[in-house]
């Protein structure tokens, strides 16, 4: 098989959580510029209609719903309405998340931060974060199974993140947390849904600029501190994991399941490179 055609999802069915915005709209792009059929779920309607609207008049089959993962009745109802629609449920993006605040120290790692210590951090942060970035996971991909197992085909990618394998003491303790959790609910994912040709894997990213966390990864000095700790000295664009997604999204991904896939600049190697 050649490379494009390895690479091909054209007429694909496609669900991309949190698709309307940061790395999920790179996912949502990545799969319409290559002919997939894309149902973007996203809660703030205003974007999902901006860039539906936006990529529909590249000629794209984009579509986008109002849908909060952390609803699973509608989650379920939102998941049968795509089947109905395209017939099928090829690619399944779970990808929806949010910050968790800070952690217990600064970016920059050179102070303590009152407010992500584990004795004031409140509990309803916490609660939020688990329902949205891992519970909802768990949604997402009872919805998808229930798809795909019939046709015995498909393939699952959830957004994982260099939390899951790191201590990232700047960021919030819950999402590293949940992070985590979903790191080992993909792996369990993957054993279980083998049989029936449906892949699930893993995609663990590093600092990326994106709107989360009401976009402070856009500040020059946030840039600056994230930076620091990777070894290819920068932030990464959401342009740069295209490549990847559609790499797990493709057959020619068919013999990768169960794995987590870092695109981190080499943040998790541990250990930075000398500057110079």
């Amino acid at each position: 098989m050649k490379a494009a055609e390895m690479f091909k999802v054209e007429g694909y069915g496609a669900i991309v959580t949190g698709g309307a915005s940061g790395l999920g709209l790179a996912f949502t792009e990545v799969l319409a510029e290559h002919g997939a059929r894309v149902t973007v779920f996203d809660l703030d309607q205003q974007r999902i209609d901006s860039e539906v609207q936006r990529l529909s008049a590249l000629g794209y089959d984009v579509s986008g719903m109002r849908v909060d993962v952390t609803d699973r009745a509608d989650m379920h109802d939102a998941f049968a309405q795509v089947h109905a629609t395209y017939g099928r449920l090829d690619v399944v993006f779970a990808n929806a998340g949010i910050d968790s605040g800070p952690g217990f120290v600064t970016l920059d790692r050179t102070q303590r931060v009152s407010e992500g210590a584990i004795e004031n951090y409140e509990d309803a942060r916490w609660n939020k974060v688990i329902e949205t970035n891992l519970n909802s996971v768990f949604t997402t991909v009872k919805a998808a199974a229930r798809y795909m197992k019939p046709q015995r085909s498909g393939r699952i990618i959830i957004t994982t993140s260099a939390a899951a394998l790191l201590i990232e003491s700047g960021v919030g303790a819950a999402y590293m947390a949940a992070k985590a959790g979903v790191a080992h609910f993909m792996r369990t994912m993957a054993q279980e849904l083998a049989r029936y040709q449906v892949t699930v894997n893993a995609i663990a990213p590093g600092p990326f600029i994106t709107n989360i966390g009401g976009g402070h990864a856009f500040r020059p000095e946030v840039q600056e501190a994230f930076g620091a700790t990777v070894p290819l000295g920068r932030m990464a664009s959401t342009e740069e994991i295209k490549g990847l997604a559609l790499l797990l999204a493709s057959p020619a991904s068919s013999f990768i399941t169960g794995a987590q896939i870092s695109i981190d600049g080499g943040a998790t190697l541990g250990q930075l490179f000398e500057q110079g």
